[in-house]
């Protein structure tokens, strides 16, 4: 934001009037960007002193006696009454000195009232104006006075009969009183509400008002009605940000000597009355941030504006052909007023315009002939502002999207102050020479200008702000800048400019930033830089700067930001530059440098510190936790070694720390400060416990602790709870479960290769997107369960997995053979349901899964067998129709489940390898052809669920000789035949075969046709080595799994098995496990 201070001196003639005053008006305007969207001043001789901080339009008044004096002026020549002396000093003692205020703008100088001192003259007093021949206080100017509290109406203020004006703004008043005699009030930036009683008041007592700026008082309360109260003798009128509501009243008509009239940002709505059709003096006019209607400037509206000089932000359809009856026209300001349509070639008729700003109404056009017509007629035009209007047919400004080298016609605009050509795309070289001398900003970065600085600017005198940036400029830069001795602001960044940096440029004392970076500069910093004592940001970064840090860098007292990264510096950093207090950003990463001096606690104001990827040795100094400010620490990729100072975990504002790849040793201490957002302590030699409170960081986004020593200690729970935790970076890391929780958004890419991570459970979530590549990486990785969720993906390659969960998203395509013969040969549980996977079951990976084709007796479980104490893994699965959360998973445990997807063609015969299967699922595809007889390999199955699908042919009799067989679905496909029997086959119910029309046979009540019945049965030899394989089989299972539930259930004395179940509708509703069913949180510690 920017101030801008504008002192307005106007000349006026007729009886008993000065023939010169002093107008100031204060005026408080939010802007889009920059300088540019600041409102411009009277249509009067002026001066303009511009400040970066807030936009702000400060103008003094006129309105009073002829011999006027003040402290600003001359000497009085009699003293001020004692009695006025005593009130104002009395004043000024019932009103604490506010330091500070929430409601109040940032003030810059010194308050008023401060140097008022008893026994001395009072119109000599800061602030204080007399009448030269009585002595009399007749005016006072307080604003930014640090006044705070109730303006009572018994103050000692109102002793001051002959006051003609009383400025208390940007103040924190909280009261009103009543005032008399005054000529000009300003209450502007306090905190006060007028009432309605007060209002009327005010406006009935008021009399000789000519001034009155209310601006921001809290006016929600009063009636715009009762304006006609108000002084019919007002010249200026400020209410804007005050919450006003309603129509705009028509008693604002009998203001007939109104010039100035602010009434923005309120709540007015309607029409604008025409009551303005005989305000003939009126000059400046803002109505914007309201909602008043039928205003789209036709018909006999613009009538009552035919007097105007500035003109304010209207809101429209279109601009009209009639703005060009507007003649009187000095500063016409349309911006982001949602026009559309053509720019008229009428606007070229006014002639007198100084400033003209149509930005920001992004449906609008300017033709090559309009634009044309404004260079060419336009010639008082100081300040012209297009931003974001559509010129792609021809001439530019910013962000217009304009294209081919500079039009020369921009010369012809001789009063030309501000140009603002960024973001476009002009090529080829700058113009010889800039005739516009009263060019002040030139601004034309963001486009591809190449060639090199010659002589273009010399004759720029008046030059505040050059930006040449992010363009193709190349060859040094010529000393002929120096005559740009105005220059407040310089950017050359990303060019190709090279050489050494001119002393000359050292001697723009003006200069309060200065950027050079990127680009190819070589040598040293002269060690005598000139004077530059204004100087507040330098940026000589992504150059090619060698030698020492120039000690006379510390001379530039006023410096907030210095940025000499990506450099070759080396040597020390001088300790000069330590003198720089009121240094906010130091950026001296990427260079040569050694050393960290213990001086740094002088930079008490600095907040941000990079010195990564240099060659500092040695400790941390504790000194460096002094600097309270301190919000980014970066020592990363540096030789620095010793303990970690546990000062720097109680910094209060600190909040990224980065001491990656350095030599640090010893433990971590406790933190005590919470603000810390990213910790990256990675690739040292740090060792013992993780402190519990890093998990009770409750703003960390990221952690990383990985390649250290010896660290250890458990992951507290807590992790959970931390909301903004993003990355989470262990390499030793070897279980990582988040599973149901309320994760959003994706799967983060962070498995860095050489992870040692072995589990990962993020069940349960809502994460979306696709499964990162970077799993890849995690070549240990035993356990993926990314089940319910939102994935959408197709079916990764996860070679080494013993157990894969990635059930219920949204998986598709096809599942493509395995690109390694080993490729899953791990697997024990693999479970793609309820996805939208298609295409054929992949036989190539059932001939791999080698772990599914022989039985594993090991009466143990799965967990990790690195930690002292081991993290015993869990899952919960579908199982024979139930959600089960399997609290342990012996490897005898076994299962298949590829249902609810969109697989087609026939069941594969190498199903039939997968003989340690317990449980297969392959329920609601479309499978077609038959029933596989190899299934009757399956010995050790206890589920097999195949429904659902458009198999066809008899069930085959090998089935039977499935022993351990308990669920048995092969409802809802085309199956026929008699039923077998025999076996478990006699226990099956209706349930298991009903929706085939063409079975027959018992559990059925449809009997079977004389030879429909008869199957082919098994030769003797089949039934005694099934009946042997059987008993063998069925005797082992047996015997494993009578002890393994002994064993359980007396050592947890519970009888229900190591499951959990809930019960789901049972065979008839069997889609299972949805997201409503949610699964329990999985692992637990053993």
């Amino acid at each position: 934001m920017i101030i801008i201070i504008i002192i307005i001196e106007r000349e006026k003639g007729g009886n008993n009037q000065p023939t010169t005053g002093k107008f100031f008006v204060t005026v408080r305007r939010q802007v889009h960007h920059h300088v540019e969207e600041a409102m411009a001043a009277h249509p009067m001789r002026w001066r303009m002193n511009i400040f970066h901080q807030q936009t702000m339009l400060h103008v003094s008044s006129s309105h009073f006696q002829p011999s006027l004096s003040s402290s600003n002026f001359s000497s009085p020549v009699l003293l001020c009454p004692a009695a006025q002396s005593l009130a104002l000093l009395q004043f000024k003692n019932s009103f604490p000195m506010m330091t500070s205020s929430p409601s109040v703008i940032r003030c810059y100088q010194q308050p008023k009232r401060v140097l008022w001192r008893e026994g001395t003259d009072c119109c000599s007093w800061d602030g204080v104006t007399c009448n030269m021949k009585t002595g009399h206080v007749i005016g006072l100017h307080l604003g930014c006075s640090m006044l705070y509290g109730t303006l009572h109406s018994n103050s000692t203020l109102f002793f001051l009969h002959h006051l003609q004006k009383l400025d208390l703004s940007y103040n924190d008043l909280n009261g009103s009183a009543k005032l008399s005699r005054l000529a000009s009030l300003d209450l502007s930036y306090n905190n006060l509400m007028l009432e309605p009683i007060s209002f009327n008041k005010l406006a009935q007592n008021l009399t000789q008002l000519r001034e009155l700026n209310l601006y921001g008082v809290n006016m929600s309360l009063v009636e715009p009605s009762s304006f006609m109260n108000l002084s019919s003798s007002l010249t200026s009128l400020q209410l804007q940000y005050c919450g006003l509501q309603g129509e705009l009243p028509f008693s604002l008509g009998k203001l007939q000597q109104l010039e100035y009239l602010d009434l923005g940002s309120n709540n007015f709505i309607g029409p604008f009355p025409d009551v303005f059709a005989n305000h003939t003096r009126l000059a400046w006019l803002d109505l914007s941030g309201n909602s008043f209607q039928a205003n789209k400037f036709t018909g006999q509206i613009l009538n009552q504006f035919s007097n105007l000089t500035q003109l304010i932000q209207f809101s429209g359809s279109v601009i009209s052909s009639s703005f060009g009856q507007l003649l009187h026209l000095t500063h016409l300001n349309l911006s982001a007023s949602n026009f559309a349509g053509q720019v008229p070639p009428e606007i070229s008729h006014l002639s007198r315009l100084a400033s003209l700003d149509l930005s920001h109404n992004y449906l609008l056009m300017l033709e090559p002939i309009s634009f044309n017509k404004l260079a060419q007629n336009l010639t008082q035009l100081r300040e012209l502002n297009l931003n974001a209007v559509n010129m792609s047919l021809k001439h530019p400004l910013r962000y217009c999207e304009l294209q081919g080298e500079l039009p020369f016609s921009l010369g012809k605009l001789k009063q030309l102050e501000y140009l603002d050509l960024a973001s476009n795309h002009f090529i080829g070289p700058m113009p010889d020479d800039f005739a516009n001398h009263m060019l002040s900003h030139l601004r034309l970065s963001g486009n591809e200008f190449t060639g090199q600085i010659l002589n273009q600017f010399s004759n720029l005198t008046q030059l505040i702000e050059l930006d040449l940036s992010n363009n193709k400029f190349d060859g040094k830069i010529l000393s002929s800048l120096e005559n740009l001795k105005k220059l407040n602001f310089l950017d050359l960044s990303s060019n190709n400019f090279t050489g050494e940096i001119p002393n000359s440029l050292f001697n723009l004392t003006q200069l309060t930033w200065l950027d050079l970076s990127n680009n190819k500069f070589y040598g040293q910093i002269s060690s005598s830089p000139g004077n530059l004592t204004q100087l507040t940001s330098l940026d000589l970064s992504h150059n090619r700067f060698d030698g020492q840090i120039s000690s006379s860098l510390g001379s530039f007292e006023k410096l907030e930001s210095l940025t000499l990264s990506f450099n070759d510096f080396s040597g020390k950093i001088p300790n000069s530059l330590f003198n720089l207090t009121q240094l906010i950003y130091l950026y001296l990463s990427n260079n040569r440098l050694i050393g960290l001096p213990s001086q740094i606690n002088r930079l008490s104001g600095l907040q941000v510190l990079l010195l990564s990827d240099n060659q500092l040795i040695g400790p941390i100094p504790s000194q460096i936790s002094r600097l309270s400010q301190l919000d980014d620490l970066d020592l990363s990729h540096n030789f620095l070694d010793g303990t970690i100072p546990s000062s720097l975990f109680s910094m209060p504002s600190l909040g990224f720390l980065s001491l990656n790849n350095n030599h640090f040793s010893g433990r971590i201490s406790p933190f005590l400060s919470n603000s810390l957002l990213y910790i990256d302590f990675s690739h040292n030699k740090l060792y013992g416990q993780i402190p519990p409170s890093v998990f009770k960081l409750q703003y960390l986004t990221a952690l990383m602790l990985s390649s250290n020593d010896k660290l250890a200690g458990n992951i507290s729970s807590v992790i959970c709870k931390l909301k903004s935790l993003a990355i989470l970076d262990f390499d030793e890391l070897l279980v990582l479960n988040l599973g149901v929780n309320n994760f959003q958004g994706n799967i983060p890419s962070v498995y860095s290769k050489g992870n040692s991570l072995r589990y990962l459970n993020f069940n349960g979530n809502q994460l979306r997107g696709v499964i990162p590549p970077s799993v890849i990486n995690c070549v240990n990785l035993e356990f993926l369960d990314l089940g319910n969720n939102m994935i959408d993906d197709t079916f990764s390659k996860l070679p080494e997995l013993e157990v894969i969960i990635l059930r219920s998203n949204k998986l598709h395509g096809s599942l493509k053979g395995p690109t390694a013969d080993d490729s899953f040969s791990k697997l024990k549980l693999f479970d793609l349901s309820d996805n939208r996977l298609s295409g054929p079951l992949p036989t190539e990976y059932f001939n791999n899964f080698k772990a599914m084709m022989s039985v594993d007796q090991e009466m143990d479980y799965m967990k990790t067998r690195n930690l002292n104490t081991p993290y015993v893994y869990s899952v919960t699965m579908a199982w024979k129709g139930l959600q089960i959360e399997f609290t342990k998973i012996q490897f005898a445990l076994t299962i298949l489940d590829l249902s609810y997807n969109k697989f087609t063609g026939k069941i594969p015969e190498s199903l039939g390898k997968l003989k340690s299967l317990i449980q297969l699922n392959l329920s609601h595809n479309s499978l077609i052809g038959y029933i596989q007889p190899s299934l009757g390999n399956l010995t050790n199955l206890e589920s097999l669920d195949l429904s659902s699908n458009m198999l066809a042919g008899r069930i085959p009799q090998q089935l039977v000789d499935l022993t351990f067989l308990a669920v048995l679905n092969l409802s809802y496909n085309q199956l026929e035949g008699s039923i077998p029997q025999g076996k478990q086959f006699s226990t099956f119910e209706h349930g298991s075969y009903e929706g085939n029309l063409r079975l027959c046979g018992l559990p059925l009540k449809v009997k079977c046709n004389n030879g429909e019945g008869q199957q082919p049965p098994p030769s003797n030899s089949e039934k005694e080595d099934s009946m042997f394989e059987a008993v063998a089989i069925g005797y082992g299972c047996g015997f494993v799994f009578g002890v393994s539930m002994g064993y359980v259930v007396f050592r947890t004395r519970k009888p229900a098995w190591f499951v959990k179940m809930v019960e789901r509708g049972g065979h008839q509703n069997t889609k299972r496990l949805r997201r409503k069913n949610a699964p329990r949180n999985g692992g637990r510690r053993h």
